[in-house]
């Protein structure tokens, strides 16, 4: 009787870990420098906010008139102002307006405009219509002259900024969001599932919005960077935070006449807004190219 050899096929370990869209892209986000860089840039702005309480003796709101306009020193780093606070109690306490701001804006506007792009791009017709056009309405203003025309009409404040700023850039949101289920709702997975019946919200949820997170989540990140200059150009003009509420862009421009005599005073505050932009900008660059596929080896 002829013997029978069985062919034994290698198992993989089952401690292996299991490939997938995202931890691809957390293994090339790891090996990105810069992306690493700009990590390291926000965590320290967010540990700086955390621990404001504790790092300096100083209050950010109080000064002493004859400390005024001091240059730095080893009892104040960064210096004091015209009204003799501490200049580095106030940016690091800024730090936490400036990312409460950028955050919360850019996630009232994701909300709002993937709410608005997933209806406009999946169900067409007369809604698409005039979502579209409502886009094509603010997109029409530049953002920064239409957040101060909201700003004007609600009133000079730190939440009335932080409202315009997300309302100005739900349209970015709406039309990338849109053009992505646009050409999502033709794939077969989506056709399949209409064909047998699955409701439209089963639909959108299930298979239509979690194939549409990574450019969100993209460019999010790099909106976060333009929440935050929007924000200190509010408080800039007087619009955003008030005083003595110690905003990078309201340091600015309080301390703009100061320049010659005290330029550490501006030095300081605009060094942080450019650091903390960076910071954002090369983790965006980087998400982008973790998660873009034609960007892949």
């Amino acid at each position: 009787m002829a013997e029978t050899h069985v062919q034994t096929v290698p198992v993989k370990q089952i401690n292996e870990p299991i490939s997938s869209p995202w931890r691809d892209a957390w293994r090339i986000l790891r090996k990105n420098k810069m992306a690493i860089l700009g990590f390291c840039i926000i965590l320290f702005f967010v540990l700086l906010a955390i621990l404001a309480p504790f790092i300096t003796p100083y209050e950010y709101d109080k000064g002493e008139l004859v400390d005024k306009n001091l240059p730095p020193s080893a009892e104040h780093w960064f210096g004091t102002d015209y009204n003799g606070r501490d200049v580095f109690t106030r940016v690091i306490y800024g730090a936490q307006i400036s990312l409460r701001v950028g955050l919360f804006a850019v996630i009232g506007s994701i909300v709002a405009g993937t709410f608005l792009g997933l209806l406009a791009g999946y169900y067409g017709k007369w809604i698409d219509t005039l979502i579209s056009r409502l886009f094509d309405i603010m997109l029409a203003f530049p953002s920064i002259l239409l957040a101060i025309a909201i700003v004007a009409i609600l009133g000079p404040s730190l939440e009335n900024a932080l409202l315009a700023i997300a309302i100005v850039n739900v349209p970015t949101y709406g039309r990338l969001v849109r053009s992505r289920v646009l050409s999502l709702k033709e794939e077969e997975y989506v056709m399949a599932a209409r064909a047998i019946g699955s409701k439209h919200s089963h639909i959108i949820v299930q298979h239509i919005l979690p194939n549409s997170l990574a450019p969100i989540i993209v460019t999010g990140t790099l909106g976060i960077a333009t929440a935050i200059i929007e924000a200190a150009a509010l408080g800039f003009l007087g619009l955003g935070a008030q005083a003595p509420q110690p905003e990078w862009g309201l340091m600015l421009s309080d301390s703009r006449q100061y320049i010659q005599k005290a330029p550490w005073t501006v030095i300081f505050p605009g060094l942080s807004i450019m650091l903390t932009v960076l910071g954002f900008n090369l983790i965006g660059d980087g998400l982008r190219d973790a998660l873009d596929p034609r960007m892949k080896n």
